[in-house]
């Protein structure tokens, strides 16, 4: 079992920028990791996804903007969103499912744990 909780939610101005962080409890070398985010009324959709390889798939929403980045380490995942616009305002959710090694990055795996979320307001 694997509990991630997120932090680094926050309100902010458009073009303002956030880091949000994904502490894991165990181990995340063997997983596929994601961020998440759905806003009231939307389904929720992917963002960004990073394999096992930390290579990175992005939204076409985010590109460009949003870079993913794990840190083995430390059992730590991190989206960093710079560029902000009120489109971005949801809950964000890092997710996590194990994975091979070779196993692509995908925003639309099916993934294992959840974190509980963190809100994300942007202003116009």
């Amino acid at each position: 079992q694997v509990r991630l909780v997120e932090s680094g939610g926050d309100s902010v101005q458009a073009g303002g920028s956030l880091r949000l962080s994904c502490a894991a409890s165990g181990d995340i070398g063997s997983a596929c990791m994601g961020w998440f985010r759905q806003a009231p009324g939307k389904v929720r959709e992917g963002v960004a996804a990073i394999n096992r390889l930390a290579r990175p798939v992005y939204a076409d929403s985010v590109k460009g903007r949003f870079t993913i980045s794990r840190d083995v380490a430390n059992n730590t995942l991190y989206l960093q969103m710079n560029g902000l616009n009120p489109g971005d305002t949801a809950t964000y959710y890092c997710a996590a499912g194990v994975c091979s090694l070779v196993a692509p990055s995908s925003l639309f795996r099916q993934y294992d744990y959840w974190g509980q979320g963190v809100q994300v307001t942007v202003s116009s």
